[in-house]
């Protein structure tokens, strides 16, 4: 697929994704947000309190690097996130945040922790220089907090830790950001992520049972 370089097509692949998105429960309310980086730099993100799985193309507005509007539509507050990223990763071009059920849940058992960790399985290979599934990774975990500038600065040095960079960090009870070069990238790291968080999940009632 063509990455969307002009505001009018990024907002056409924003509102798809989402309602394949909300589709998969991975966009309850209105919680989430997407986004997709333009040619000229700016970003063409969806602004604050829309359902993301009834979108409209008024529904996505642009901000500059620094999350300033562009339009004087209200972005999120979480959209300092999406900067970051962008900031960090020079190839990322699109950023999902989504969530889901097992996701929030496993984050929440791990309160207190810095990572996910996720070992042995396959779909580990869907993460940029993985090639088999005979590894652990560690995924970020992040303490959440509505300071978004304060969450971006503990997230920076973290983000950056790892090379290549993992596209990929959870907020504890609160969600998912995962990322790519192009849209179909980010939504593929969302699906593994969303995958193996659930797996962890699954693991982690099932030894607590045997135990």
């Amino acid at each position: 697929m063509t990455k969307p370089t002009d505001h009018v097509s990024a907002a056409a692949a924003i509102i798809a994704v989402g309602g394949r998105l909300d589709a998969r429960g991975f966009a309850p309310a209105t919680a989430g947000n997407y986004s997709i980086r333009l040619e000229d730099g700016s970003i063409a993100i969806t602004v604050s309190g829309a359902h993301k799985g009834r979108l409209t193309p008024d529904e996505i507005m642009r901000v500059d690097p620094n999350g300033a509007s562009l339009d004087g539509k209200k972005p999120s507050a979480e959209t300092l996130l999406h900067c970051l990223v962008y900031a960090v990763d020079p190839n990322a071009s699109a950023v999902l945040h989504t969530h889901s059920v097992p996701g929030t849940v496993l984050s929440r058992a791990l309160a207190g922790e810095r990572s996910i960790p996720l070992e042995g399985y396959e779909l580990l290979k869907a993460f940029p220089g993985i090639d088999t599934h005979d590894i652990s990774i560690a995924l970020p975990l992040v303490d959440n907090n509505q300071d978004m500038a304060a969450l971006a600065a503990e997230l920076r040095p973290r983000l950056l830790a790892r090379q290549p960079l993992l596209p990929v960090f959870y907020i504890t009870g609160h969600g998912l950001y995962a990322w790519g070069t192009s849209m179909d990238m980010a939504e593929h790291t969302v699906e593994a992520s969303e995958f193996l968080l659930e797996c962890a999940w699954e693991e982690m009632k099932l030894h607590g049972a045997r135990s």
